[in-house]
């Protein structure tokens, strides 16, 4: 017996809700075990900031893509990457600079944004090309495993401001934390399995193109971790982590979660990403990084603007139908 397309809507929302959920609640127990590992095996905190903060708010987008990508669904996998780019710039930071006036030197975000333009152009190369072969993603993911290790060398990741003594509270012992990574795994390949599906059910039933559903709604919920870091990093005043947050994830987003979906599986380009989001995305960006090289500030009237232009973008995909032909 087939269910009407309401109580399907109905299962299929409470499945992207729960998902979200334990993506979120896999991604603070994943990124507090391994920091609280990384610091007892004596790791420096830059090399900790680098990779675990920058990295470890982007797993749930990287299980996403992958399981995504894996079931079928290249569209959710790439729409992901490029929503959640999108999103953690104009919605992200714009939501950050309204609770707090984000500032950051050029000289100090130079190398790493630089980084963000090359990401971003090698991502418009295998959007272009049609698909990002395992080779692409074996170069683009050792583009950042050279950058990380030469921002390490050179000690000028901006993310080392944030001194988080929170991060590990109450993990005690190795044992703990080792059984709370284990369960944050868990938690993130169970719930990307579950918003993957809830997804393309939702997409299927009112019509939309299962891309638009990777780029907008899967995207928005894969970006909440960076949300949260940047608004708790903001009462802190730490404009470091703020920044390099924003502009590590995305380049993350792109290397690695692009990089090793691909290696695992070649990742086809769904046409309905090649148009009008795939420069949205590369116009968000470079506009992004001019602003910050040009200015070097967001205050809270900018912050509104981006906020209202997020808004817009994602509202356009559902009622302009050609921005979806």
């Amino acid at each position: 017996m087939e269910l009407p397309n309401y109580d399907l809507f109905v299962l299929a929302a409470g499945a992207i809700m729960f998902g979200l959920f334990l993506l979120i609640k896999g991604g603070d127990w994943t990124i507090e075990s391994a920091v609280f590992i990384a610091e007892r095996t004596g790791l420096s905190p830059l090399f900790i900031g680098a990779t675990i903060i920058s990295f470890g708010t982007s797993v749930p987008e990287l299980f996403t893509s992958v399981n995504a990508n894996l079931a079928g669904y290249p569209g959710i996998a790439l729409g992901n990457v490029l929503g959640s780019n999108i999103a953690n710039i104009l919605l992200v930071l714009g939501a950050t600079a309204i609770v707090f006036h984000v500032e950051g030197r050029a000289k100090d975000l130079m190398k790493d944004l630089v980084m963000l333009v090359l990401a971003t152009a090698i991502m418009v190369y295998g959007m272009m090309a049609g698909v990002f072969s395992i080779l692409l993603g074996l170069i683009m993911f050792g583009i950042l495993v050279a950058f990380v290790s030469y921002q390490y060398a050179t000690n000028t990741l901006v993310l080392e401001e944030d001194d988080d003594d929170d991060a590990t509270e109450g993990i005690e012992t190795m044992g703990m934390a080792l059984l709370i990574l284990l369960g944050g795994l868990a938690a993130l390949a169970i719930g990307s399995e579950m918003l993957v599906k809830g997804a393309v059910v939702t997409g299927t039933i009112i019509g939309v193109p299962e891309a638009i559903i990777g780029l907008t709604v899967v995207a928005f919920g894969t970006s909440l971790p960076e949300l949260s870091t940047c608004i708790a990093a903001a009462r802190k005043h730490s404009v470091g982590l703020i920044l390099g947050n924003i502009i590590g994830s995305n380049t993350f987003n792109i290397l690695s979660i692009i990089g090793l979906t691909a290696i695992i599986k070649p990742l086809d380009v769904d046409p309905v990403l090649s148009g009008v989001q795939m420069w949205a995305t590369v116009g968000v960006t470079l506009g992004f990084v001019a602003w910050m090289l040009a200015v070097g500030k967001i205050t809270r009237a900018v912050g509104y603007v981006m906020v209202t232009a997020y808004i817009a973008f994602v509202a356009a995909q559902y009622l302009v139908p050609k921005m979806v032909a």
